[in-house]
């Protein structure tokens, strides 16, 4: 007897699921920083290849922002949707995550930003060749290399470049590490891609003038290294002073910086949940976060 149909689909399923969690999670990290790149970077893409008719400086954060929410709702389930190699070295440097799987994590997401770029690319070519009369260039009015990587502002010198990426970083995961604080004031489980989104819209809205925020060595490098083969040239990491390696060292310090700082500040500082918070509880005093509200 043959096997029928369902059986057929079932046994061609099972191969191609994979085995390894690891495999998961480095696929996952992959997608996930692809997803960003395409419609993060697209939002770029969009408001520079219009001459600003269809987006502007609102859209590229407001796109930009979600496309980083869009792509923790893909991913987070499987590898936690760092798609940031900042995020997973806090996470590794503050025992949330072994150090084993970084270069896998880290690889995929430099890879995904990659393809990411490619993809973009591929979407508007034609745009891309009629914005300059052919030409990709990565100075002037008529530059186009800043769709996918970040670049200082004329006035900025390396140090303060350095320093921007550090505090923005620094801010970053601060905050990420509150969100994902289940004993501090937390968010509602789901919600919490929303919420980085909106973290990343306040600190794009408010440190991003100096050189774009980039706070992720992958989202900057991989697009960058992409656009030195694609024609723009190997300028792209000469330009600015070099800045290009800025915005791959510096936001690994300020995720180191802004872990250590939420860690010493607020989380060993939490009570104990088997000896203080109970007998807050038992002595009938308020939850920390009750709102008393007088009328």
């Amino acid at each position: 007897m043959q096997p029928e149909k369902g059986q057929n689909a079932k046994s061609f399923k099972q191969r191609l699921v994979l085995k390894s969690s690891l495999a998961k999670e480095t696929l996952s990290e992959f997608l996930g920083t692809f997803i960003m790149i395409v419609l993060g970077c697209g939002s770029v893409a969009q408001a520079i290849l219009s001459r600003g008719h269809f987006g502007g400086i609102v859209t590229i954060n407001v796109g930009f922002a979600t496309a980083v929410a869009m792509a923790i709702y893909v991913t987070g389930g499987v590898s936690g949707g760092h798609i940031n190699p900042a995020v997973t070295f806090a996470m590794c440097l503050f025992g949330r995550m072994k150090w084993f799987k970084l270069p896998f994590y880290m690889g995929a997401q430099f890879l995904g930003a990659f393809a990411g770029a490619a993809t973009l690319f591929g979407i508007y070519y034609d745009g891309l060749m009629s914005f300059a009369g052919g030409k990709l260039l990565i100075v002037g009015e008529n530059a186009t290399a800043h769709i996918f990587a970040t670049y200082p502002a004329p006035y900025l010198s390396l140090a303060n470049a350095f320093a921007d990426q550090v505090v923005a970083t620094m801010f970053l995961l601060m905050i990420v590490f509150a969100i994902f604080d289940s004993r501090n004031l937390g968010v509602p489980r789901g919600l919490e891609p929303i919420v980085i989104g909106l973290l990343i819209i306040v600190i794009s809205c408010s440190l991003g003038l100096n050189s774009g925020c980039a706070m992720n060595p992958a989202r900057d490098l991989g697009p960058r290294f992409f656009t030195a083969l694609a024609g723009w040239g190997f300028e792209v990491f000469t330009a600015g002073n070099y800045f290009w390696w800025i915005p791959v060292v510096g936001p690994l310090v300020g995720a180191s910086i802004g872990g250590l700082i939420y860690v010493l500040v607020i989380e060993i500082h939490h009570p104990d949940p088997d000896s203080d918070f109970e007998a807050e509880q038992s002595e009938g005093r308020p939850e920390k976060y009750e709102l008393n509200v007088i009328m």
